[in-house]
């Protein structure tokens, strides 16, 4: 009787699990539609980078000079430069040059070697100014200033205004924005795809080059010629570039 109780209770168990009916889970996964649209967006754009190129002309002379002295004590070399400089630096000012600074104020002793041995033999000052003037004036005031003391011209570069490059700037972006756009349009109508929307713009830098020293001498007999020393400008360049990416 005990085994027969739990056989049926065994069956009866079996029984009601099979009696239990069937249940399907189904996983339903729902996408935002903007999410959808944005990943659209993404797997789908072209990018596309380009270049503006302006070119002005250099107007402006920026010019760095000096006065070396070289004698036997300290305080004469340094009174002798001290007195030339000032010489300079007054003319420069009467010609209303801009952006006048002094850029270095050196005294060095001057040494010799004998049989292995050194010697203070003198000493040398050296004291340099920079400034900007309009390049057709800067012939004729570099021998001014070897005239009134200056015996180094360091280094000359010819820049434009601050106004012309700041134009050319926005004009360069202009230039490099037009020919993003003319590069995409000419993949899209190739590929026979329509354009959409531009998803991202970056600007790289307009900026021009910093000015090459075109001239650099030692000038300490300029001051002797007659004819005014020529100093010719060119032009410079500015460049900006502009990246594009569309949407299609």
């Amino acid at each position: 009787m005990v085994r027969t109780a739990l056989f049926g209770s065994r069956l009866s168990a079996g029984n009601f699990w099979q009696s239990l009916p069937l249940v399907l889970l189904v996983c339903v996964t729902f996408v935002q539609p903007g999410l959808a649209q944005e990943k659209e967006k993404l797997w789908r754009t072209l990018t596309v980078n380009g270049r503006g190129v302006e070119s002005i002309p250099t107007t402006l002379s920026e010019v760095s000079l000096g006065v070396e002295i070289q004698g036997k004590t300290a305080q004469e070399v340094q009174q002798e430069a001290a007195r030339k400089s000032s010489a300079v630096v007054a003319l420069l000012k009467s010609r209303n040059v801009e952006k006048l600074q002094t850029t270095g104020v050196r005294l060095n002793p001057v040494y010799s070697y004998t049989n292995n041995v050194q010697r203070i033999t003198g000493y040398a000052a050296n004291n340099t100014v920079s400034f900007r003037v309009a390049t057709e004036q800067a012939g004729t005031l570099l021998d001014e200033s070897v005239k009134a003391g200056a015996t180094q011209i360091n280094s000359i570069s010819f820049v434009a205004s601050d106004e012309a490059i700041a134009s050319a700037k926005q004009q360069a972006l202009k230039e490099a924005t037009q020919d993003a756009q003319q590069q995409a349009n000419a993949v899209f109508n190739t590929l026979g795809l329509k354009p959409k929307e531009v998803v991202s713009i970056q600007i790289g830098g307009a900026t021009p080059p910093p000015p090459p020293v075109l001239y650099r001498a030692e000038v300490a007999k300029l001051g002797n010629a007659d004819a005014s020393t020529p100093i010719v400008g060119g032009e410079q360049q500015v460049e900006a570039s502009v990246t594009l990416q569309i949407s299609y």
